[in-house]
């Protein structure tokens, strides 16, 4: 498996994950092609999006806050918080950042945690819900290096089914680097194609082109990460085809 340098971009067709050239036809669902990387598996759009396509997907993704993830707030809450308890063994308080936060559910669970807490989205209609519903914490529409350019690090920062949307992986993860401080800590969920109870991919909801348009591998995940600067613990466990790890910032 290949590592390149942080920093160096990937070439065009290579795994966004490993750079490796070399991959065969995996898929193709609705029109969309997907191959799998010889070297690490895995599984990415061929070609891959451009940033601005993908951006243009996430504009009022749920349809003005109306559609069944908005439903029902009390219990997507409850889940928030049973989520931070856990997070807590690692960081027991600070600044906490979800990245793709939408309606602020993890954000305003983190608030009630006692963190400083923000979140991160491109879609403006769920910022704006999220503003209105859960006011009392900080929101951004800027991409990650903006925020980092600002001098803004967090102490946890969480990052929820929203790296399978990616193309440009090595410079969202690079983004992701630049705003945990040195020392803190990064949550990853993702779907896992790997998983021993993935449904079959017609079944399968994760399996969404062109929205999700990059698969990872736990190994492939870790690889990315620790090519960033991440120190990746132990593997969560997930009954469900996903993929749940909390590494830690270790380069500055």
């Amino acid at each position: 498996m290949l590592s390149p340098p942080a920093g160096a971009p990937a070439p065009v067709g290579a795994c966004p994950a490993c750079y490796h050239p070399n991959a065969s036809f995996f898929a193709d669902q609705r029109g969309y092609r997907f191959v799998r990387c010889a070297a690490c598996g895995t599984v990415f759009l061929d070609p891959l999006p451009e940033p601005g396509e993908q951006a243009a997907l996430h504009h009022d993704s749920f349809h003005g806050a109306t559609t069944s993830y908005f439903a029902k707030v009390e219990k997507k809450l409850r889940r928030c918080r049973g989520r931070m308890l856990q997070l807590r063994r690692h960081v027991a308080r600070g600044a906490f950042l979800d990245v793709g936060c939408s309606g602020g559910f993890m954000v305003e669970a983190a608030r009630e945690a006692g963190f400083a807490a923000s979140g991160v989205d491109v879609d403006p209609v769920a910022l704006a819900y999220a503003r209105r519903r859960f006011p009392e914490n900080s929101y951004y529409d800027e991409p990650l290096a903006a925020l980092a350019r600002r001098g803004l690090r967090f102490d946890l920062v969480a990052c929820s089914e929203v790296i399978e949307h990616v193309p440009a992986l090595d410079d969202f993860v690079a983004g992701l680097a630049a705003v945990v401080r040195p020392g803190g800590y990064l949550f990853v969920t993702t779907p896992d194609i790997t998983h021993w109870r993935r449904p079959a991919l017609e079944r399968w909801d994760a399996f969404c082109p062109p929205a999700h348009c990059v698969f990872l591998t736990p190994g492939s995940l870790r690889l990315v990460l620790s090519r960033h600067g991440f120190a990746v613990g132990r593997r969560r466990l997930a009954l469900k085809p996903g993929i749940k790890v909390v590494a830690c910032r270790t380069a500055a």
